[in-house]
């Protein structure tokens, strides 16, 4: 983060923490605060440029390769060409997840990041035993998921994420900006606002590629062995993790936003 960011500011105004890759930031709350209340209803693409504007190349994009992050890459390289993406391999993905990485690689000309654990499928099933994903399924997502996604985030100062308000409880109070507790990064969600019919509406107008599971019944999708279709009238993420209590993965915990005055927000939601 530039250190510009301290110029004309209180120390009041500012917070010290460590980064994900134990570096010393230095974070405006002002700026989180003012930030989030500008772009409240502002259009995804304003939010994306915001965001290139500030953080330059400290800012990296994940995606699932959803609808959402679909659309949501469709808008970023078409505002900064250069943007850093990035996935979570867990090895355990759908065929039809890595050929849309293939496809969107080819349409837009880029690279996509693939993050991974050191830990293979035949290591971990040594040791922690067969079937981890249904015996402590929260135990899989930190292995495959959480330590590689610190590792993803190393070195950056913001990440830019495709999750919306509608999507579950847990999401419901996302702001467009605000302060990822779990990281320690500023978190950027410009389809906080956006419906599901939103999402699918940019893709069809746009003649995007997606998921072929998605015409398959399932409007979201992770893992091969934690993912089902959805039943009609069921919720877009009841197919995740079918029959256990478990709804996140834990990417995404609950978010700070600071308000223009200064004051931290909590927004716990998970």
């Amino acid at each position: 983060m530039s250190s510009e960011t301290a110029v004309g500011l209180a120390v009041s105004d500012l917070i010290t923490i460590q980064g994900v890759g134990q570096r010393p930031q230095i974070v405006d709350r002002d700026l989180i605060g003012q930030a989030a209340e500008m772009l409240e209803q502002a259009d995804p693409r304003a939010a994306l440029e915001w965001s290139f504007n500030r953080f330059g190349d400290g800012v990296t994009l994940a995606t699932g390769f959803g609808a959402e992050g679909v659309a949501l890459i469709d808008m970023a390289v078409a505002v900064n060409p250069q943007v850093d993406i990035f996935f979570l391999d867990t090895g355990f993905l759908f065929p039809e997840t890595y050929e849309l990485k293939s496809r969107i690689q080819d349409r837009y000309g880029i690279r996509i990041r693939s993050v991974s654990t050191d830990l293979t499928p035949e290591r971990q099933q040594e040791e922690y035993g067969g079937r981890l994903w249904e015996r402590d399924p929260d135990v899989c997502c930190r292995l495959r998921k959480l330590e590689p996604l610190r590792k993803a985030l190393d070195g950056f100062d913001a990440w830019i994420t495709a999750i919306r308000r509608d999507q579950s409880p847990a999401r419901a109070l996302a702001r467009v900006v605000e302060w990822d507790t779990r990281w320690s990064l500023v978190k950027i969600n410009p389809l906080a606002l956006w419906s599901r019919a939103d999402v699918w509406r940019h893709i069809v107008r746009n003649g995007l590629p997606y998921n072929a599971l998605h015409d398959r019944g399932y409007p979201s999708i992770g893992c091969t062995h934690c993912t089902q279709p959805v039943g009609l009238g069921e919720h877009e993420r009841a197919g995740r993790w079918k029959g256990s209590s478990k709804t996140e993965c834990g990417l995404h915990a609950g978010p700070v936003c600071f308000e223009p005055s200064g004051a931290a927000l909590t927004l716990e939601t998970a």
